[in-house]
C-alpha cells in the first residue's frame, strides 16, 4: 500500500496553466505505473494521463499535446503539468499507482484523494 498526495489543484482561466503534484508516502520506484485520472460529478472516472518506471507515456485524446505527465523516483512524486487548458477539463484530479500496471492496462491499487481543478471561460 502507499498513500498519496495530490496537491496543486485550483481556479484558472481558460487558457491558462496549472501542475498537479503527487507525493507518495513510500518509494514508487518499484511501482510500474504512475497516473492522473479525473472524474465530474455523475460520470466515470477516466484516464488522463499514465507513465511507466521506463517513462513510456499514454494520454487521452482529449489533453494530447496539452498536458504532460513525469515522475520522479528519486523523490516518489509523479506531477501533471496542464497548459492551455479549457473550461471541459474542470474536474476533480486523481493521482493513481498500479505496482503492476502498464500504459495499457494501469491496473490501479492505490488512490489519492483528489484535488479540484476549475477552469473558468
Amino acid at each position: 500500500q502507499v498513500q498519496l498526495v495530490e496537491s496543486g489543484g485550483g481556479l484558472v482561466q481558460a487558457g491558462g496553466s496549472l501542475r498537479l503534484s503527487c507525493a507518495a508516502s513510500r518509494s514508487i520506484s518499484n511501482i510500474n505505473a504512475m497516473g492522473w485520472y479525473r472524474q465530474a460529478p455523475g460520470k466515470q472516472r477516466e484516464l488522463v494521463a499514465v507513465i511507466t518506471r521506463g517513462g513510456n507515456t499514454r494520454y487521452a485524446d482529449s489533453v494530447k499535446g496539452r498536458f504532460t505527465i513525469s515522475r520522479d523516483n528519486a523523490k516518489n512524486t509523479a506531477a501533471l503539468k496542464m497548459n492551455s487548458l479549457k473550461p471541459e477539463d474542470t474536474d476533480v484530479y486523481y493521482c493513481a499507482a498500479g505496482r503492476y500496471g502498464s500504459t495499457e492496462s494501469p491496473n490501479i491499487d492505490n488512490w489519492g484523494q483528489g484535488a479540484q481543478v476549475t477552469v473558468s471561460s
